[in-house]
């Protein structure tokens, strides 16, 4: 059984899907009431599976009649993809931020199940046993590399 804050990202991600703008504005307290949760639960999804490493722009505004804006930010061609990536990574990268792009990658369908796990093995803080700043280094050259190999066929 899925717990509520995947029940509300699932739903978050069909009206976004919906959307002929590409960005929903929602109301928290409306949503919350929805899905019978504390609105402190739909901030935490927002803020945990809507980030820009995984691809979406988060605009809130407070007060009487606030709202939360989310957008799906879209990569359209292949080039605009190698462009992100290599905006993305740098020369170091973090766990954090390579999990959120090959999240956004996955989600894009550039990338399969298959190919986003072994990259995620590749370069897991638990493989790559290095002192930072290196080992956010070394991540960042493996991470590159395999996108630009997996992206380039």
């Amino acid at each position: 059984m899925r717990n509520v804050s995947e029940i509300i990202e699932q739903y978050l991600k069909h009206v976004l899907q919906q959307s002929s703008e590409g960005a929903i504005e929602i109301q928290r307290n409306d949503l919350a009431d929805q899905f019978q949760c504390v609105p402190s639960q739909i901030n935490y999804v927002i803020s945990t599976r809507f980030t820009l490493e995984k691809g979406y722009l988060v605009e809130s505004k407070r007060g009487g009649g606030g709202y939360i804006r989310i957008q799906k930010i879209e990569l359209k061609s292949h080039g605009s993809i190698l462009d992100h990536i290599f905006r993305t990574i740098h020369t170091h990268i973090d766990q954090v931020a390579s999990e959120g792009l090959i999240y956004q990658l996955l989600e894009g369908h550039y990338i399969s199940t298959r190919e986003a796990n072994l990259i995620r093995a590749a370069i897991s803080r638990d493989v790559l046993t290095f002192k930072l700043p290196l080992r956010d280094e070394i991540r960042a050259r493996i991470l590159k590399a395999m996108l630009i190999s997996l992206l380039s066929r």
